[in-house]
């Protein structure tokens, strides 16, 4: 009868231990399957602002998409941008559909300026994928300075 008995040496696995053992077999794995870096991002809107002494100049870049999708909303010194995002590619090799992409979403931005806007009397502007803002200050009393006694 032979003996199957071995001894155990309880510090064999950590002398015997990789640490890389599995680094390949995770590197393939990760060439395989998508990385979230290679899915589409969803596009923002990208935005400069300058102030004179009578109004605000909001240039935003909004690719891609018509003017009766953007809505602008002011209320008092807050401003909202929002525009509907529709896109849509598809690939064929002959009558077979290789690859068919769809983006459909809302993009939104919103910022606070430091006077409050005259909303009677702005304009806005979209040409080339930039929307232009003028947006001019209100003109209203000045604030009151208190004499300190």
């Amino acid at each position: 009868m032979a003996n199957n008995l071995t001894r155990f040496d309880p510090f064999n696995e950590l002398v015997r231990a990789d640490p890389f053992r599995n680094f390949d077999d995770m590197l393939k794995d990760f060439r395989i399957a998508p990385t979230w870096s290679s899915l589409p991002s969803t596009p923002r809107i990208k935005m400069d602002v300058t102030e004179t002494d009578k109004n605000y100049v909001v240039k935003a870049e909004i690719p891609g998409v018509t003017k009766e999708d953007i809505k602008v909303s002011i209320e008092g010194n807050q401003v909202s941008i929002s525009a509907e995002t529709k896109k849509e590619t598809e690939e064929k090799s002959g009558e077979t559909v290789v690859r068919s992409e769809r983006y459909y979403g809302q993009q939104y931005r919103s910022f606070t300026l430091a006077c409050d806007v005259d909303e009677e009397k702005s304009e806005a502007s979209y040409q080339n994928g930039v929307l232009e803002l003028t947006l001019p200050k209100k003109s209203g009393p000045a604030g009151k300075q208190l004499l300190v006694k």
